[in-house]
């Protein structure tokens, strides 16, 4: 049921030393092509990254945070064409919000790593960071990296009665 599964998703900061097969990459990155978006204009794309070095490069994208990724098997960097829509950044999440839990339905763990308003040094933004590496042209925001692969960490599920039920409110607030 999808509602164990948001109970059971948790960030995922260490992987196994395993390769994520590439039947899983590809449900993965099909689950973020059925994602909704603003009028259906699917101002979204996805680069998918395995090659290692290039994980590693990507982890350094922001000063402080990101390190894990060079170690996760498996990466999606999620970007969108700025000018297609006025809500791509919206519809950048709910892509990556549904590769996150396709990943944790197929048994894998992620992490969502913010890239977009970040900074990689003073001078310069952790986006533009990463769209040298990757090789992303100018009219491409990048939303977030998911760092995806088998959990090396065990996280309890959320409770409910943990839940912050304050605030819910109905008919007004």
């Amino acid at each position: 049921m999808l509602y164990d599964l948001l109970k059971s998703r948790r960030s995922i900061r260490k992987y196994q030393n395993r390769e994520v097969e590439q039947e899983k990459i590809d449900i993965l990155l099909k689950s973020a092509l059925l994602s909704p978006s603003s009028r259906s204009i699917r101002p979204w794309q996805f680069i998918a990254v395995t090659d290692k070095q290039k994980l590693k490069q990507l982890s350094l994208c922001r000063e402080h945070g990101p390190g894990f990724l060079s170690e996760a098997p498996f990466a999606v960097v999620v970007i969108a064409d700025k000018s297609a829509s006025d809500v791509w950044i919206e519809d950048t999440s709910i892509a990556s919000a549904f590769l996150q839990l396709s990943a944790q339905d197929l048994g894998l763990g992620s992490c969502w790593i913010q890239v977009r308003e970040r900074f990689h040094k003073e001078q310069e933004t952790a986006e533009e960071f990463i769209r040298q590496v990757l090789e992303i042209p100018e009219q491409y925001g990048v939303e977030c990296i998911i760092a995806i692969g088998y959990p090396a960490e065990d996280k309890k599920p959320y409770e409910e009665d943990a839940l912050q039920y304050q605030k819910l409110h109905y008919n007004k607030y």
